[in-house]
């Protein structure tokens, strides 16, 4: 409810508050959800390494919380906003340290709870045991639906508070929401299965890289079982151990055993760690992929809010506020996910025998069509109101035409958000999964960074070349920019991403886990630290010595 209502209201908020010019509050806009994306791999980080997930979010929903308190007491206070003028930014001094002092302490705060989050949910469940599977891929359509019922009441309730009543008044409930979550969330740690944090895994993977670099000219083994891994029994840690591949060869060169050396993390590393880099490295380019999407759907909260702003909003007596119009994809989105769970997922799955209907990655390239058709519509779209208030300025088209392209995206986004979140946090080794799903979050926000530079650079470039000497996306009125142009390039520029989809989707191997061995000798309650039970030691000698030799 607070963050979705601010991430699509803040650029009126900007707008019309704190007085910047049109490309500087989608900039600002975009720029700070960016930020809030990227810093999730700090939650995730902490959450592997020195805490658990469940400790991390809330130490970052505190943060997140204050942020939301300052807000309300800038925005309530006439003193600390700022006079109209005549600049892009019309913000100075003390203004602007308390502004953007709340915004970066609501992009570490949410991005911190984003990174620890999800995987805490996902932690609840034994991906091993075959009924737990089938509920971890409901957990993800869970965790979208819930938040988008949520998401739905920040977009109609709080920002028409914004518009009608008070900025301070949204931002004070919103404060009041995040407090409430975050207080049910803390109540429910009783019930939690809370991992405990394991080694870095930005230092398991930088031993890899120069463990391999160290024995470069080594060559290697032809059998990939001569390369050194450690068995269950001699494993302090939890790890799952993952099978060998033959993809990225060069990475193996850190599990060759040296002769005469004692195993040490920096001299060799097991195939388990190996396997660990590589999945990484795997992932690279299916994150690169869902990058642009994610520029698509900064224009949704950005440009497009702006749209409706000038377009005709009454529904009947009531006036809709333009930052609401997201809650159509919002609707679609909560009809959609149940029909999507409980109708298309266990029918697929008869077809497929695969737990979530389809794999991970094909949900994602669902996601990606739609977005093409999406920035398509709203190239049309932005069109016809062009037109139409050009022609009658006091007669706009409604506002309701925009419900095309949110719809549409609306449903991308029910496919792609989920499978990146279950693709990353299933794909990903044990000690890595806040930071793999973390990945998600990334794409995110390298896509609202690139729709801040796409904007400069399209009005750098049309500035020079346009006849009129103007940007495609220059000023305040959308009546004489050139919106539709940008649509119509990102459109492009995603159906050829696309087919760059494709090809790495296809490359992809997926992570294969070796099934989890039972110990051979079981130990009893009551036994000495662990160890076996008096009636264990009265067992024949001989046929425990070969237990032993065979867990061996």
């Amino acid at each position: 409810m607070g963050f979705v209502s601010n991430m699509v209201s803040l650029v009126l908020y900007f707008y019309l508050k704190m007085h910047f010019d049109l490309s500087a509050s989608a900039n600002t806009l975009t720029n700070l959800m960016g930020s809030t994306f990227l810093l999730s791999i700090i939650g995730a980080f902490i959450s592997d390494t020195y805490t658990n997930r469940f400790n991390t979010s809330l130490l970052f929903g505190i943060l997140e919380i204050l942020s939301l308190a300052i807000m309300t007491i800038q925005a309530h206070n006439p003193s600390l906003l700022p006079n109209p003028c005549s600049k892009s930014s019309c913000v100075t001094g003390g203004q602007a340290a308390i502004l953007y002092v709340s915004l970066c302490l609501l992009a570490l705060g949410s991005g911190g709870v984003k990174g620890a989050l999800p995987p805490l949910g996902a932690d609840q469940f034994d991906r091993r045991d075959p009924r737990e599977a089938n509920a971890l891929a409901s957990y993800f359509n869970y965790l979208l639906f819930s938040t988008t019922i949520g998401a739905a009441v920040g977009v109609t309730v709080i920002v028409w508070v914004n518009m009608n009543i008070g900025w301070w008044l949204g931002f004070l409930i919103c404060t009041v929401v995040t407090a409430i979550g975050f207080l049910v969330h803390g109540l429910g740690k009783p019930f939690y299965r809370l991992q405990p944090p394991g080694e870095s895994p930005i230092l398991r993977v930088v031993q890899v890289i120069i463990v391999s670099f160290k024995n470069r000219k080594l060559s290697l083994p032809k059998n990939a079982e001569e390369l050194y891994e450690i068995n269950e029994k001699e494993s302090l840690s939890q790890e799952e151990k993952i099978s060998h591949t033959n993809q990225f060869r060069c990475l193996d060169k850190a599990a060759i055993p040296q002769e005469e050396a004692k195993p040490t993390s920096w001299t060799v590393c097991t195939v388990t760690q190996v396997e660990e880099v590589k999945v990484l490295t795997r992932m690279l380019p299916i994150i690169a992929s869902t990058i642009l999407m994610n520029t698509c759907l900064a224009q949704l909260q950005t440009f497009s809010v702006q749209q409706g702003y000038r377009m005709g909003r009454s529904l009947g007596s009531f006036e809709v506020p333009a930052p609401s119009i997201p809650v159509i994809p919002l609707a679609f989105m909560a009809v959609l996910i149940p029909i999507y769970e409980f109708i298309f997922v266990p029918f697929a799955r008869k077809l497929t025998g695969h737990p979530s209907g389809i794999t991970q990655l094909q949900r994602v390239g669902v996601g990606l069509v739609l977005s093409v058709v999406s920035m398509s519509v709203a190239a049309l779209v932005e069109v016809k109101r062009r037109n139409q208030s050009i022609k009658s300025p006091l007669e706009p088209i409604s506002l309701f035409w925009l419900s095309f392209q949110y719809g549409i995206f609306g449903i991308a986004d029910m496919f792609t958000l989920v499978g990146l979140l279950e693709f990353f946090y299933k794909e990903a080794p044990a000690c890595m999964r806040s930071l793999s799903t973390s990945f998600t979050w990334i794409s995110l926000s390298l896509g609202y960074f690139l729709s801040s530079v796409f904007i400069d650079i399209i009005n750098s470039v049309t500035k020079r070349l346009a006849p009129s000497k103007q940007g495609w996306l220059h000023g305040q009125d959308l009546d004489k920019n050139n919106l539709d142009l940008f649509y119509w390039f990102l459109a492009i520029l995603s159906c050829l991403n696309f087919f760059n989809y494709l090809y790495w989707a296809s490359w992809y191997k997926y992570k294969t886990e070796e099934p989890k061995m039972e110990p051979i000798i079981k130990f009893k309650e009551g036994s000495p630290v662990g160890g076996p039970s008096v009636e264990d030691k009265k067992e024949d000698g001989k046929e425990e010595k070969e237990q032993v030799g065979e867990a061996q």
